[in-house]
């Protein structure tokens, strides 16, 4: 969607592919003669100004500490591109991947990606209906027959095809958020940090731990200096309640981010 060089594919040989396959006419190449060809953007692929506008979007993205890594630092500025992205980026931006691609796209490529990202949603939740995932398991399959229509062969390998297979592991296992590794990983890239002499890992990571253990004990007692445990969140911009209503449940707590309105 990008039109990420070695990524992407929309390419050179996926039209000539399309050709001899005898589908999406609309992709066909034209021959200009001396070896020439000409090639047509496919409906997914997005233009230098919506791959801009797109990453204005993701730079202006703004969540709660603790619920993801900041995802405007995988925006390149020169290219327009999203690169190194980790597993749980790419979970969390799927989540706001219909509010991205929303008036940008077609409906007919639009809306598998929309469905697909509702579908990954609530198999996140940290409650799961069974009646729920059974009555997911035709939807699902109908996304994935939308998406051959959009997307070329090239695009579907057992990723795409492991996605009918997550509603039943969910049912005999348990949902998702209980099992993901994000959270160790998470911890692991915390203690890779703390190695300052290579020669020596785990004594780094011993020490360091120690002293970061020791600071967070020591933080408790401290009322009027800023630590770990009473410091302002990162996206906080001060206390806003409304004065349109006296009923406390109608109050709203933070300002919004955009605008002035929800």
């Amino acid at each position: 969607m990008m039109n990420v060089k070695g990524k992407t594919k929309d390419t050179t040989n996926t039209h000539f592919d399309l050709k001899l396959m005898g589908i999406h006419l609309e992709l066909y190449t034209k021959s200009k003669g001396n070896n020439k060809y000409s090639f047509f953007f496919a409906c997914y692929t997005l233009s230098p100004s919506e791959r801009k506008d797109l990453c204005k979007f993701v730079c202006a993205i703004k969540v709660p500490d603790d619920y993801s890594f900041n995802i405007t630092c995988y925006v390149s500025e020169n290219e327009f591109n999203l690169t190194g992205m980790k597993c749980h980026d790419c979970r969390v931006f799927l989540r706001l991947l219909p509010l991205a691609i929303r008036g940008v796209l077609k409906k007919e490529s639009c809306e598998p990606l929309i469905e697909l990202s509702g579908l990954f949603r609530k198999l996140c939740d940290r409650k799961i209906i069974v009646e729920d995932l059974e009555s997911l398991k035709k939807p699902i399959v109908v996304t994935l027959c939308k998406l051959e229509k959009v997307f070329p062969p090239s695009f579907f390998n057992v990723m795409i095809h492991l996605q009918v297979h997550l509603l039943g592991e969910a049912k005999v296992a348990s949902p998702i958020t209980y099992r993901c590794m994000y959270f160790i990983e998470r911890f692991l890239r915390r203690l890779k940090l703390f190695v300052k002499n290579t020669a020596h890992t785990e004594g780094s990571i011993a020490e360091a731990y120690t002293v970061h253990e020791a600071m967070t004990f020591c933080s408790l007692y401290m009322r009027e200096v800023e630590t770990r445990l009473n410091h302002v969140g990162r996206n906080y911009e001060g206390m806003y309640e409304s004065t349109t209503s006296e009923l406390q449940s109608f109050k709203r707590i933070g300002r919004p981010l955009r605008g002035n309105k929800y």
